[in-house]
C-alpha cells in the first residue's frame, strides 16, 4: 500500500494575554474543519495550533497581578487550551513558546542568523506598541497611533539587534510572482506587495534590552530575542527542526506546511518575515498562507464594559458545541468579515439546524417506526413520474462530494457546508414531492413508501457523514439514530449502501430545539452583566509610570487655550480632521485625528488645548503645526481637552 500524501496545517499561535473571544476561537474551528476534511480524503495529517507567551505585555500583566510571567502565561495558555478542545479541535500538538525544545531551537536559530550576518546589533529609536510589541517609524503612523491596532504609542530608543529584511526582498518578491498560490486571498497578496514589499523593506528588530521575559539571546543575555523569529519559528520547531540538521523525522514528513492560516491583522508577518527568515534558514517556504476575514461582534467594538464579548464557551452553553462550529463556518464570507450577533445564532438555529437537519432526521426516523416499526428495506419501486424525484435526489447526493470537495481545496467552508445543507434540503423537497404520508394511506403503496423511507435514510447517512469536518458531534448522533456507521468519502457517490432490512432506533433524539429568542436574551443579560461587574470592578486603569521629569522638563513643553474657528475632513482621510485654530494673535492649522467621535461642526467654538510647540509635520499632505489634546480609554471613548471656563485664547495652561 502506498504512503499516505501528507497535509500539515497550523494556526497562528494565540497571544496568551487573556481569554479570547468567539473571533479568535473561530480560527482554531476553520483551521479543525480543514484538517477533518484532509483526513477524511486519506490525508496523513498533521494539524499544529498553541500560544505565543513571552514579551512585555505579559510581563506587565503579570506585575499586576503580583505573579511571575511564568504563572500568568501557565494560567492564560490553559484557558486558551480549554475553549480550542471545547469547540473540538483536533490538534496533534498544541505548542508553547515557554516549551523547552522551542526556546532551544530558537536562541540556535538567532545564533546562525547572526554568525552569517543577517542579523547585527544597532540602536532602534522609534514610537513602540506595548499591546503589538512593534516598532514604527513616525511616517508608519497612522493619526499617530499604531498602523495595527490604533492605540497610543510611545517613543522608544535602546540598542537591538537588527534582521536584513532588504538583501532578501527580492528573491521573496520572485517567489510570489512564481508562486500564485503562496498569498491566499488575492486581494490579500495584493496588500502585501504594494503596501510593504515595493515601498521597500527596513531592516526588523529582533531582540530587546528593555524586556526580562523572553528568550534570552545566548551570546549576550542582556538581550531577549524579540516576538517575531520566537513566535514565527514555531510553525518548525513544533516539527523538531533543528539548526545542526539533526531533525526530527515529523520535520522531514511534513515540512513544508500545506496552509499556515491566520488572521488578515499578522499577514505582514507572515508573507514578508517568516518567508525571509525561512529562505536565510535556507529552509524551503510554506506552500500557501492564508489570511482569513474577521468575526466581528454586530459592527460594534468588544468591551467587557459593554458587556458584549462574545466567548466560545458562553456560545456553547446556550447553543451546543456544534451549533457555534456551523455558525462561525457557515457565516464567514471568504474575503470581506463576517458579523456575529446573539440573534442571527438564534436565528440560523431555528432555521437551518432545527428546521432544515434537526427536523429532517426526526421525521424521517419517525415516519420509519410509524410505518415500519424502525426497518428500513429497499423494494426500488417507482413509475415514471416516481422515478424522476428519485432519480434527482440521488444526482443531488451523489454530487455532494465533488462539490464540497471543490470548494474545500480553494478553502472556501462557508460555500463548503452550504453545498452539504443543499443536500438536506434536497431531502425536505423529495419529502414534500413524495408524501409518504398519502402513501401509507394506500395499501398498494406500501412497496414505494419502504422505497421513498430507504432513499432519505440513504440521503441522510451520505449527507451527514459529508457534514462531520464541521459539525462532528452531530454526524455522530445522526449515525447513531440511523444505526449505521460513517461513509467514507470515497463510497459517496454509490447511492444504496445503507444495510437492507436495518433497523434505525426507535426513540430518536432531537438534534437541535428551537428557541425563544426572548428567553435567550435573559441569559444573555445575566452573560453581560457579569461582563459590566467585572468590568467594573477593574475600571480604572493602572496608571503607566513614566520616567520622572523635572520642572525644567515641563517648561519645554508649551501648552495653551485655543478657540477652534474652523474645522474640516482632510480629503481621502477617514480618520483625520483639519481645524483652524486661534492662539493669541495669530492662526494654527491643526490636523487631528478625531473624525470617528467628533463631526467637524461640533469642534467650532470649542476651546481647547493645544500644544504649540511641536515641530510642523505633514499628515496625508496637509501641514499640522500643533497637536490638539485628548484623552482616550479601553472601551475606544475619545474626548477633548477643553477649557471649562471663557479663558482667553492664547492663555497658557500650566
Amino acid at each position: 500500500m502506498a504512503d499516505k500524501k501528507t497535509y500539515y496545517l497550523t494556526t497562528a499561535i494565540a497571544y496568551a494575554s487573556g481569554k479570547p473571544h468567539i473571533g479568535n476561537t473561530y480560527e482554531a474551528i476553520l483551521a479543525d474543519s480543514i484538517v477533518r476534511f484532509k483526513r477524511a480524503e486519506g490525508y496523513d495529517v498533521r494539524f499544529q495550533t498553541g500560544t505565543d507567551e513571552h514579551g512585555q505585555k505579559n510581563e506587565l500583566k503579570a506585575e499586576e497581578a503580583g505573579i511571575t510571567p511564568k504563572e500568568y502565561v501557565d494560567a492564560t495558555a490553559g484557558e486558551i487550551k480549554r475553549l480550542w478542545d471545547l469547540v473540538g479541535t483536533s490538534y496533534d500538538r498544541f505548542i508553547r513558546t515557554t516549551d523547552e525544545d522551542h526556546k532551544k531551537q530558537v536562541q540556535k536559530i538567532f545564533k546562525k542568523l547572526y554568525d552569517q550576518g543577517d542579523i547585527y546589533k544597532g540602536t532602534y529609536e522609534g514610537m513602540y506598541c506595548t499591546p503589538c510589541e512593534s516598532f514604527f517609524t513616525q511616517s508608519q503612523l497612522v493619526d499617530g497611533k499604531c498602523p495595527d491596532c490604533g492605540r497610543d504609542v510611545q517613543p522608544a530608543k535602546e540598542e537591538a539587534y537588527f534582521f536584513k529584511l532588504s538583501k532578501y526582498a527580492d528573491r521573496l518578491m520572485k517567489h510570489i510572482e512564481e508562486h500564485p498560490e503562496f498569498i491566499q486571498p488575492e486581494s490579500r497578496k495584493n496588500e502585501m506587495i504594494n503596501n510593504f514589499i515595493k515601498p521597500g523593506l527596513q531592516d526588523l528588530c529582533v531582540s530587546r534590552a528593555t524586556v526580562k521575559w523572553g528568550i534570552p539571546v545566548d551570546f549576550d543575555p542582556k538581550h531577549v530575542i524579540y516576538v517575531w523569529i520566537d513566535a514565527l519559528s514555531n510553525y518548525i520547531t513544533g516539527l523538531g527542526y533543528d539548526v545542526d540538521g539533526n531533525h526530527d523525522p515529523l520535520y522531514e514528513k511534513y515540512w513544508p506546511a500545506d496552509v499556515h492560516l491566520i488572521g488578515k491583522d499578522i499577514l505582514r508577518f507572515h508573507t514578508i518575515y517568516w518567508p525571509i527568515m525561512l529562505m536565510a534558514l535556507d529552509v524551503p517556504l510554506p506552500k500557501q498562507i492564508f489570511g482569513h476575514p474577521w468575526l466581528l461582534q454586530g459592527g460594534e467594538k468588544m468591551s467587557k464594559s459593554k458587556g458584549n464579548i462574545i466567548y466560545a464557551d458562553d456560545l456553547a452553553d446556550l447553543f451546543g458545541v456544534d451549533a457555534v462550529r456551523y455558525f462561525v463556518l457557515h457565516e464567514m464570507p471568504f474575503e470581506s468579515d463576517g458579523t456575529i450577533t446573539w440573534e442571527l445564532m438564534v436565528e440560523r438555529v431555528n432555521s437551518e439546524l432545527a428546521n432544515t437537519l434537526g427536523n429532517l432526521v426526526n421525521r424521517t426516523i419517525a415516519m420509519s417506526n410509524k410505518y415500519f416499526g424502525g426497518v428500513v428495506e429497499n423494494e426500488n419501486t417507482a413509475d415514471a413520474e416516481e422515478k424522476v424525484f428519485d432519480d434527482d435526489l440521488k444526482k443531488v447526493v451523489t454530487e455532494a462530494i465533488d462539490k464540497v470537495s471543490a470548494k474545500m481545496d480553494k478553502l472556501r467552508v462557508a460555500d463548503a457546508i452550504t453545498e452539504v445543507f443543499t443536500v438536506f434540503k434536497r431531502c425536505n423537497k423529495y419529502i414534500d414531492e413524495t408524501m409518504p404520508w398519502a402513501l401509507a394511506k394506500d395499501e398498494a403503496k406500501q412497496d414505494r413508501l419502504k422505497t421513498v423511507l430507504y432513499n432519505l435514510v440513504e440521503s441522510i447517512t451520505i449527507g451527514a457523514s459529508l457534514l462531520e469536518p464541521f459539525m462532528p458531534e452531530t454526524t455522530e448522533k445522526i449515525l447513531a439514530q440511523l444505526n449505521t456507521s460513517k461513509r467514507e468519502f470515497d463510497e459517496m457517490k454509490e447511492f444504496g449502501k445503507y444495510p437492507n432490512g436495518n433497523k434505525v432506533t426507535d426513540a430518536p433524539e432531537i438534534l437541535f430545539a428551537r428557541l425563544d429568542l426572548k428567553e435567550v436574551m435573559v441569559k444573555v443579560e445575566e452573560i453581560q452583566a457579569a461582563q459590566r461587574a467585572e468590568a467594573e470592578e477593574t475600571k480604572y486603569p493602572e496608571v503607566e509610570k513614566k520616567e520622572e521629569i523635572t520642572i525644567d522638563d515641563f517648561d519645554k513643553v508649551q501648552i495653551q487655550v485655543g478657540e477652534v474657528l474652523k474645522c474640516e475632513p482632510v480629503p481621502k482621510a477617514k480618520k483625520l480632521l483639519v481645524s483652524q485654530i486661534r492662539v493669541g494673535n495669530e492662526i494654527r492649522q491643526i490636523v487631528s485625528g478625531i473624525a470617528k467621535y467628533y463631526k467637524p461642526e461640533e469642534m467650532v467654538g470649542k476651546k481647547v488645548a493645544v500644544i504649540t510647540n511641536l515641530k510642523p509635520c505633514n499628515l496625508c499632505g496637509v501641514e499640522s503645526q500643533g497637536m490638539i489634546l485628548a484623552a482616550a480609554d479601553d472601551d475606544g471613548n475619545l474626548s477633548v481637552l477643553t477649557v471649562d471656563k471663557d479663558i482667553v485664547a492664547g492663555s497658557e495652561i500650566a
